[in-house]
């Protein structure tokens, strides 16, 4: 394995390749990732709490990523100390599509297939995001509730941030997609179990709750709140003083939209 320690940025960047070719091959979409996650990172310091950033970026193989680290089916996931990533974008474009589960979608296969640059960096993006204050609960505990929560707001925020207003629309457009494709399938549970079996089944079966998740937060945001993402926080930051004694899905009384 090969390991190089990036340069002293705000957050480290480290290298874990079983080749240097592989380093060197992925070294140009490293440096432009890191460069704009510099940019995002400031955004959510500024106005979303990020107060503790994690101890590096871990740049590797979808391989690596998902067999060795750790078996997570997705080349993409953080810990309190190190945000795993792989930088190769046909690797992620495969593994989009592969959410279709063979489903005829061709608008959505074609979206996935073709699916660009920066629309990959918003998931590294989403990852950091995790790292805010603003979410109640630490990478260490259960977590279980309100998982759907931190999750659609890590998919939500850097997508409207950093996305056109047609890469959002594209996204989204897709997402609803799939989440009306499968919802007879896979819908038939409480958003609120996410996180129960997170990483069982196939590829559409783990990431349905992910992209309700994302539709449910979206819904409150622009809907309910009338895209004050910070009036959504503050609802969320009173359940949890108030005790936590309801479903966050029904304290925002979000069933049965997508509970």
């Amino acid at each position: 394995m090969f390991l190089i320690e990036g340069e002293r940025n705000l957050i480290k960047q480290i290298y874990a390749f079983e080749k240097k070719l592989e380093y060197e091959k992925y070294q140009d979409i490293i440096q432009r990732f890191g460069k704009k996650l510099n940019e995002y990172q400031k955004i959510l310091e500024n106005e979303y709490a990020l107060t503790e950033l994690p101890k590096g970026i871990l740049w590797t193989t979808e391989e690596l990523a998902t067999k060795v680290f750790s078996d997570i089916p997705i080349p993409a996931y953080t810990n309190k100390d190190l945000i795993y990533m792989s930088p190769d974008i046909e690797t992620w474009r495969k593994i989009l599509v592969r959410q279709l589960d063979e489903k005829a979608l061709p608008n959505v296969q074609k979206f996935y297939e073709s699916y660009s640059e920066n629309q990959i960096f918003v998931i590294l993006a989403h990852e950091l995001t995790h790292h805010s204050d603003l979410f109640l609960d630490e990478f260490e505990d259960e977590r279980e509730d309100s998982i759907w929560f931190e999750e659609g707001m890590c998919f939500y925020l850097p997508r409207k941030i950093l996305l056109s207003e047609k890469e959002f629309n594209e996204i989204t457009n897709a997402e609803t997609e799939l989440f009306e494709a499968f919802k007879d399938k896979y819908g038939n549970h409480s958003l609120e179990d996410f996180g129960s079996s997170s990483y069982l089944g196939s590829l559409s079966s783990i990431m349905f709750d992910y992209w309700r998740s994302y539709l449910s937060v979206k819904y409150l945001v622009e809907v309910r709140a009338n895209n004050d993402v910070k009036l959504v926080f503050d609802t969320y930051h009173r359940w949890h003083k108030e005790g936590r004694k309801v479903p966050l899905t029904e304290y925002f009384k979000l069933s049965p939209l997508f509970n």
